[in-house]
């Protein structure tokens, strides 16, 4: 049975392994950890701004 909907996990009771992670096709943010399904949230504004200005950083000095 193909995964395409967090809510048709357990992330309660289930316990799941890194090879059914692979084999879930939802669009949600999730993480596995300890076989334990926990939802992510979206990062913040100030992550963001901290990400593209390492990576502009990391740009400028690769090039």
């Amino acid at each position: 049975m193909e995964i395409t909907n967090i809510n048709q996990l357990d992330p309660l009771y289930g316990v799941y392994s890194y090879a059914d992670y692979l084999l879930w096709k939802f669009k949600e943010r999730v993480e596995l950890f300890k076989g334990k399904l926990f939802k992510m949230s979206a990062p913040s504004a100030v992550h963001q701004e901290i990400s593209m200005k390492l990576a502009g950083e990391l740009y400028q000095f690769l090039k």
